[in-house]
């Protein structure tokens, strides 16, 4: 099934994306940082939200794990 249909697949792409974008900016800043304007905004914008609520995107992260394996 498509990410797009299953909510649970769709978090979990999203906050992949984000936890990877925060780590590609941290790594390499000057890739996302001259791309703030456009379709490789969302990555800019991905990065942002991972390093500003670094703690609550760990949680999450954490969440679905156990209710990945709990819940399969």
């Amino acid at each position: 099934m498509s990410a797009l249909f299953n909510f649970q697949s769709l978090l979990l792409v999203l906050l992949l994306l984000i936890c990877t974008c925060a780590y590609v900016h941290q790594i390499f800043p000057t890739i996302l940082d001259r791309n703030k304007q456009g379709l490789m905004g969302i990555f800019w914008k991905a990065a942002r939200v991972g390093e500003r609520l670094s703690p609550y995107i760990s949680l999450c992260c954490v969440f679905m794990a156990v209710s990945m394996v709990v819940g399969n």
